[in-house]
């Protein structure tokens, strides 16, 4: 594959459609320097982009939250989507929404005068883990948490929040691991860098309660989808120790969609007929 910034395509930015080589930015753009960005990360299957409405409408809510408002609508937003795939030729792809202070008039921590731009960006992307996707991806343990709700706005898909996550991928890809899982500031098992995570204990399923972390959209689909075939889902705090109890795992998110995972440090777990189940289930639901 060729470099993200070296390829052939379109990208829809600020309302126009423009080479894929000429979506740049310019080098005093406060996100670069403030980390004031919000993104999301959606899939389409067969030309339809799974919870497309949801995704425009938590960017909104993101960008709300680092104190910017996004100047298109979004319905405004679900034109772009389907222009920018349209214009890429691309049925299967992975969808990229980006919103970010740009630069102007201010260049320093406060940048209320400086503009709000809209990016929007398709490609192709396969199995998030690669082969885990089958055998079960293996997870380090992150020496970094996730922060306490006091510190930082847990629940936006912010750019700033994913420092720690690509340390902790690094640090993992080292060890030969595929990613790596994060406990949050009170010591409770959290999520991974990019997915949420499920346990399987005696046919039930557990999972980390949300309070200081993304509640995935698709960890949302996941536990309804549990529910709906009458298995018992607790959204509770788990206890690092709790993982050496339970028998399956796995992970889910817009790029993992759900990937069993075979090992965490030392614990580990089976990828059983309930992981394979909900993965099928899944695959059949976006594409269906």
């Amino acid at each position: 594959m060729a470099a993200y910034d070296d390829r052939d395509g379109k990208i829809w930015m600020d309302g126009k459609l423009v080479d894929w080589r000429s979506a740049n930015v310019h080098i005093l753009t406060h996100a670069m320097h403030y980390a004031s960005s919000v993104f999301e990360g959606e899939r389409c299957y067969n030309g339809k982009i799974f919870k497309s409405r949801e995704h425009s409408e938590r960017l909104h809510f993101s960008a709300s939250c680092l104190d910017f408002e996004i100047p298109y609508s979004v319905d405004e937003i679900e034109a772009a989507k389907k222009a920018t795939l349209e214009a890429n030729g691309l049925t299967d792809a992975y969808v990229r929404p980006v919103a970010w202070r740009g630069a102007g008039e201010d260049m320093g921590v406060s940048s209320a005068r400086n503009p709000v731009h809209l990016a929007i960006a398709v490609w192709g992307w396969g199995n998030y883990y690669g082969d885990a996707k089958m055998k079960g991806a293996k997870l380090d343990i992150s020496k970094w948490k996730r922060p306490s709700p006091e510190t930082i706005p847990v629940h936006a898909k912010a750019a700033g929040l994913y420092m720690i996550c690509t340390t902790s991928k690094h640090t993992a890809e080292a060890k030969g691991c595929s990613d790596a899982l994060f406990m949050d500031y009170r010591g409770y098992v959290a999520e991974a860098t990019g997915a949420n995570i499920f346990f399987v204990k005696d046919g039930e399923v557990h999972t980390p309660l949300a309070d200081c972390f993304l509640n995935g959209l698709t960890r949302q689909t996941v536990i309804g989808m549990l529910k709906e075939k009458g298995i018992t889902v607790h959204e509770r705090h788990i206890m690092p120790e709790e993982m050496e109890g339970f028998q399956q795992c796995w992970l889910t998110g817009t790029a993992a969609e759900v990937t069993p995972v075979g090992q965490i440090g030392s614990y580990n777990f089976e990828v059983g007929a309930l992981t394979r189940d909900i993965a099928e289930s899944y695959e059949t639901l976006v594409r269906s």
